[in-house]
């Protein structure tokens, strides 16, 4: 793409610019001559008194009408004082807006479509729908700091959701400069977006174990890949419920035992070694073509296709239902599989360190959110610094009530 058509050379010393000027296309109505600008009007040199109503000026690329000489003039002022002072853009003037906020965040999210999942665009097109609903057509070199925070201080959503629009937005303009459709000093400073993560609720592995036995109980009959499908998650820590479910047949290896994530949300290639029970259990299912979904929908099943790829939410769904007939409520499938088993692993006395490794967080900002691994560091100390149990009453005697001495 092109550079932004700006006029970066500027007049000599002194000197201003003088390009373009205000025209027309009538003509002189008593001898049919071209009409000109005498800086006073557009009329014919001739005939002074015979002047133009529909005129233009003409300015390089721009090309803007105007019914009166006054509001020509002054536009034509305005566009030769932006060339002095450097600040010139063609693009500005166009009828078809092509800096405005709307067409560019379409154009940017119409490039993300098929370069991440489905979940993530849907997501950016409902921040972008958001912004779109307060800035509109707004000039992206237009939009300030405070666009921004009128913005951000609008939306009725969570803390954390206004964060990860403030990401998806920051993201919007860097890519605006990589496509030079700004410069970098065109881009806005952001609002701090701050947020608390709530931690997820958990349970003991004794009853994860018995939710994933119901599982199974009510399941296996419909498909038991629902069933190998949440029980993966209890295990392999560094796997999503999304990234499973869209587990390809040609992303498992067992020839060297690992499950293959190319797509992850770490950007980067995950490969999951599997335990060697785990390679047998799958060896036993009927294998098919490598760009086809493992965890797919069998036949006779209503109300899905045979062969159709389980949906992001479908764990969930199983797992919702297998915790109701146990009579548990408010763990969800995330925080009963992934979050509970790292627990487990802290409990039994994993290290930290291994345990991040395990779930292959990248930050130890996130997995101590996750895992709380410092409660039981500072639980510790609590314990060596208290004082020796037990409260002791002085003596009573009279007039000396009945207050607590330590």
């Amino acid at each position: 793409m092109k550079p932004p058509a700006v006029y970066n050379r500027l007049p000599p010393r002194g000197e201003l610019c003088m390009k373009g000027g205000i025209y027309t296309s009538q003509r002189c109505s008593v001898c049919g001559g071209r009409m000109v600008d005498n800086k006073r009007a557009v009329a014919c040199p001739d005939h002074p008194e015979q002047r133009a109503s529909r005129l233009y000026v003409r300015f390089g690329d721009v090309f803007k009408r105007f019914r009166s000489y006054e509001a020509a003039e002054r536009f034509w002022t305005g566009v030769r004082f932006k060339v002095d002072e450097g600040t010139f853009d063609a693009r500005d003037y166009r009828r078809d807006n092509p800096l405005a906020l709307e067409t560019l965040m379409q154009q940017w999210l119409d490039r993300k479509q098929d370069k991440i999942r489905p979940s993530s665009w849907r997501n950016l097109r409902n921040y972008k729908e958001r912004a779109c609903h307060i800035l509109g057509q707004k000039n992206i070199k237009d939009i300030t700091f405070a666009h921004l925070e009128d913005l951000f201080d609008a939306q009725a959503v969570s803390d954390k959701t206004k964060a990860n629009m403030r990401s998806a937005l920051h993201d919007f303009w860097g890519w605006c400069v990589k496509r030079q459709v700004i410069t970098r000093d065109q881009v806005p400073d952001f609002p701090e977006a701050k947020y608390v993560l709530g931690y997820r609720a958990t349970v003991d592995k004794a009853t994860q174990a018995a939710i994933l036995e119901k599982v199974a109980e009510i399941s296996c009959r419909v498909n038991p890949k629902i069933w190998l499908g949440i029980r993966f998650l209890c295990t392999y820590i560094s796997v999503r419920p999304a990234e499973m479910a869209g587990l390809l047949e040609g992303h498992i290896d067992l020839g060297n035992g690992y499950l293959l994530f190319p797509d992850p949300k770490e950007k980067t290639l995950k490969r999951v070694p599997l335990i060697d029970d785990d390679v047998e259990l799958l060896a036993q299912f009927p294998r098919a073509l490598p760009h086809v979904p493992f965890f797919r929908h069998g036949k006779g099943i209503k109300g899905v296709t045979e062969g159709a790829p389980f949906g992001e939410k479908y764990f969930w769904k199983w797992w919702t239902k297998a915790c109701s007939a146990l009579g548990i409520s408010g763990v969800d499938l995330y925080g009963g599989t992934r979050h509970s088993s790292a627990l487990a692993l802290r409990a039994d006395g994993c290290s930290p360190e291994t345990i991040r490794r395990a779930t292959m967080h990248a930050t130890n900002k996130a997995f101590e959110r996750y895992y709380r691994i410092e409660s039981d560091e500072i639980r510790a100390v609590y314990q060596k610094s208290g004082a020796a149990p037990g409260l002791h009453r002085k003596k009573e005697t009279p007039g000396n009530g009945k207050v607590l001495k330590f």
